[in-house]
């Protein structure tokens, strides 16, 4: 209607564009994962990584730091936790873009589909950033994104379709519902 014409025209004269999310794949080899039980938040020495050992290896992996622990690079000397495994091929798809609830569920639901399959892996996750300034909180309080920005939470999908929800908010923020 007139409304929608108004708008259209508002976005072309003051040259704004709609942008389509960027998406990025990437296959990383011989990479050394976490072993992880779905029942087990805490992990058991030699049986099972914690929720914690995983989210930290999470990040190196996703920031793509070397996780070979030799200290010739003095950049880092981070290393897989213990028990870990050599996983031969693993898929990093990155989605770069301001991207709506709604197509967060939906690949969710689609990474829960995976696993309807005979498939190899026992887990897999799915990691959303928010934007450091983002104006999105969480409750009545105003996002702390001068003071941190920290914003994101992550899905560990098991093949028998348990969860864990992991979430990181900044010190200044209040903590998700």
């Amino acid at each position: 209607g007139a409304e929608g014409s108004t708008l259209m025209s508002y976005f072309s004269k003051n040259q704004i564009q709609a942008l389509k999310p960027k998406i990025t794949f990437s296959t990383l080899r011989d990479l050394q994962c976490p072993v992880l039980q779905s029942n087990d938040l805490q992990g058991k020495p030699e049986e099972s990584c914690s929720t914690e050992e995983l989210f930290e290896w999470l990040g190196a992996v996703l920031n793509q730091v070397n996780l070979d622990n030799k200290s010739s690079s003095f950049l880092s000397t981070y290393c897989c936790p213990e028990p870990n495994t050599v996983v031969e091929k693993a898929f990093l798809c990155t989605i770069t873009g301001f991207i709506i609830p709604e197509k967060i569920i939906q690949l969710l639901e689609q990474l829960c589909c995976y696993f309807g399959e005979p498939k190899l892996a026992y887990w897999l996750t799915l990691t959303v950033h928010g934007f450091a300034d983002s104006p999105v909180s969480w409750r009545e309080s105003e996002h702390g994104f001068h003071k941190g920005g920290e914003n994101l939470y992550n899905f560990v999908i098991f093949r028998n379709l348990d969860y864990w929800l992991q979430m990181a908010v900044g010190a200044h923020d209040d903590c998700p519902p």
